[in-house]
């Protein structure tokens, strides 16, 4: 009878970030490969970009251990400092911290070496690459490589052969509300889309607002950003701002009573287009004729 092996993985939703030829005995563990660590012997990863952890969830996180132990293993590797010895923390930095203020001797960990983790990285960059990555797929995984791996964002931008302010963008997808972050998962809004409710961060009450709108009314992009410019002239009253946004007004009903036709207002960044439809030249002919007298 084949041995029954209970996979780890590394956090929630990792394994969407890699691709699925990816070797996993690189990242999922057997319970022969998962050693206890002294965790005294453990350094923090130097090129970690996180350098605050808010120590109310620490605590959280340290209660928890508490109570059902670390659940979820620590990748290490061999100290590149052969002075100090012991082991460099890659992933699990936050439940090496909580282990401490819960007061563990030893903590759950996998060992890997610089050539698995090369392998991984490499993983990942080619995860990023690929076309059918969703948008916020790839800023996990750029995200991913940032925190753990302490690539910075524009050694990620040459890897992938693209902008560095392209990368930076995507990484901002991150900062969505999770209203907006599910939206998007679900295709409801697209990716310029959300990039107009990132640009109303500092109001969050407006994001939501502009969110049910795109939904409701299948607002274009182009609507979401001239949502975004009324609200920045001034418009800050919600039936200002829908107002403005409306295609059709009392004046464009006139009008297009008047001409025999639809008439529309756009509205761009700078002012706006009245749009006048027409269906064939001689149609086009006679509002000319209206509009002249």
């Amino acid at each position: 009878m084949a041995n029954t092996v209970k996979k780890k993985g590394l956090g929630r939703g990792f394994d969407s970030l890699l691709p699925q030829n990816f070797d996993e005995s690189l990242l999922l563990s057997s319970a022969d490969k998962v050693e206890k660590i002294p965790v005294g012997n453990l350094v923090p990863n130097q090129y970690q970009p996180r350098q605050e952890f808010d120590e109310t969830a620490l605590a959280e996180l340290s209660d928890s251990i508490k109570e059902y132990g670390v659940l979820q293993p620590l990748i290490v590797t061999q100290n590149p400092d052969t002075a100090t010895g012991g082991y460099m923390l890659i992933a699990g930095e936050r439940r090496w911290r909580a282990s401490k203020l819960a007061g563990l001797s030893h903590v759950p960990a996998i060992l890997r070496t610089s050539k698995e983790l090369e392998r991984l990285e490499i993983a990942l960059i080619e995860n990023v690459q690929r076309v059918d990555l969703a948008p916020l797929e790839q800023a996990e995984s750029i995200e991913y490589l940032h925190r753990q791996f302490g690539t910075n964002y524009s050694d990620i931008a040459k890897r992938l052969g693209k902008a560095n302010s392209t990368v930076v963008n995507m990484v901002r997808l991150m900062q969505l509300p999770d209203a907006a972050k599910d939206a998007l998962r679900r295709n409801d809004i697209t990716e310029g889309h959300a990039r107009a409710i990132l640009s109303l961060k500092e109001q969050p009450e407006r994001q939501m607002e502009l969110l049910a709108s795109i939904i409701k009314h299948s607002w274009t992009v182009r609507q979401a950003e001239q949502f975004v410019v009324s609200l920045r002239d001034g418009h800050q009253e919600p039936k200002q701002t829908k107002e403005r946004m409306s295609r059709e007004t009392p004046d464009t009903k006139r009008l297009s009573k008047r001409l025999s036709t639809p008439v529309f207002i756009r509205r761009t960044a700078k002012g706006g287009k009245l749009e006048v439809a027409f269906k064939s030249d001689e149609q086009l002919e006679d509002i000319l004729k209206l509009l002249n007298d």
